[in-house]
């Protein structure tokens, strides 16, 4: 797909992965329909990109609510035109492990909430914000591009059960709304990031950054420019669909 003027939503934009993503695209022509939670983080995130010359504009948007994406996406409809492209990328951790004992005693568990926290940020908004973005595509008239992010945690990660589950759970939905949606000519794509140079990872202690590195065959960590370019990858090659991008260093966990 050729970028130009194209609108593509971005979810979680207005920072880390999710705006690295947006300046690459929005380098390459696209016009930035940037979707998170907070209005000032969207707009300095706006700001930023108008300032490098990419047209950009943001949307308060809790993609684990609805009616909230609904809104959103007729807003920026209205506003910047059918979408074109979509990239799944907004996510929460709660890390925890499923149970922890000592000496045969449960001290703690993963609470139901910390697990329906990231599914329904993780998961049930990859589905909410793909239903609208295929369904503006589809009655536009033109071809489409989705791209969800999932991680190398997808794989089964400990003290991840809930972002393992619906890590592997966008995977597997991004094949299967790839076969769904060829027939519109919508193609659907994923990239498995691995340990990425970001703010959450800037707030490690040295040594636990240093721990993961050594198990990187790169040996250091992805930047956020690694992961944008895998996605441009995906918009730009016509037949790739149905497949996932692992973007890891080599790491296997």
């Amino acid at each position: 797909m050729k970028l130009d003027d194209k609108v593509i939503a971005i979810t979680g934009g207005a920072r880390g992965l999710g705006l690295a993503m947006a300046r690459y695209l929005g380098e390459k022509g696209a016009v930035l329909a940037l979707l998170d939670i907070e209005q000032d983080g969207l707009d300095d995130a706006v700001a930023s990109l108008e300032a490098a010359g990419i047209k950009a504009q943001g949307f308060v948007t809790n993609v684990a609510e609805e009616d909230s994406v609904t809104a959103a996406f007729s807003a920026i409809k209205s506003a910047l035109g059918p979408v074109s492209g979509l990239v799944n990328n907004a996510g929460i951790t709660r890390d925890g492990l499923l149970i922890k004992a000592r000496d045969g005693v449960v001290e703690k568990t993963m609470s139901l909430s910390s697990w329906q926290q990231v599914i329904d940020v993780n998961l049930t908004g990859v589905f909410l914000c793909t239903r609208e973005a295929a369904s503006q595509m589809i009655e536009a008239g033109q071809q489409g591009v989705i791209v969800n992010i999932s991680s190398i945690s997808r794989a089964g990660n400990m003290g991840q059960s809930n972002y393992t589950a619906a890590k592997s759970g966008v995977a597997a939905l991004s094949v299967t709304w790839a076969k769904e949606l060829a027939r519109y000519r919508i193609r659907v794509g994923a990239v498995a990031p691995g340990f990425i140079a970001t703010e959450m990872t800037a707030g490690m202690k040295p040594e636990m950054l240093d721990k993961i590195k050594s198990g990187i065959p790169m040996r250091d960590l992805g930047r956020p420019e690694d992961i944008a370019s895998s996605v441009a990858f995906i918009f730009d090659n016509d037949y790739f669909t149905g497949r996932v991008i692992e973007c890891d260093g080599g790491l296997r966990i």
